[in-house]
């Protein structure tokens, strides 16, 4: 978990360069932003992989609410990142129904940590 965290992580530098170095005389301010908030979500949830991994590893967790948590922030970031990366980049539009589904795997992600750590498992 966490060296897949960690690799999210690095993932998320290099396309927050590439957005802010390769693409800031390609595409529109509004598409830069539509980028910007993709790599945001990016790296704030690959922090979370790490964390989610990091509370396993003490644990000795290797199943359950942790394991669901990652899977979910690892979903949500290809789904709500990967689906805003793409239709910044001029991708087709049904894409754009595919953002939210990413953002609810955020969201139930964040929520089974909640629960593993109110349960203390």
């Amino acid at each position: 978990m966490i060296g897949i965290g960690a690799i999210f992580m690095a993932l998320g530098v290099i396309l927050g360069a590439f957005g802010a170095h390769g693409l800031e005389n390609r595409l529109t301010p509004e598409k830069i932003a539509v980028f910007k908030t993709g790599v945001d979500y990016h790296l704030i949830h690959a922090l979370g992989m790490i964390a989610i991994g990091l509370l396993a590893a003490q644990r000795g967790a290797s199943g359950g609410l942790l394991s669901g948590a990652f899977g979910c922030l690892l979903g949500g970031v290809i789904l709500f990142s990967g689906s805003l990366y793409w239709l910044s980049l001029g991708g087709p539009r049904w894409l754009g129904p595919v953002t939210p589904i990413g953002g609810s795997l955020f969201i139930v992600g964040w929520g089974l940590l909640a629960w593993s750590a109110i349960r203390g498992s």
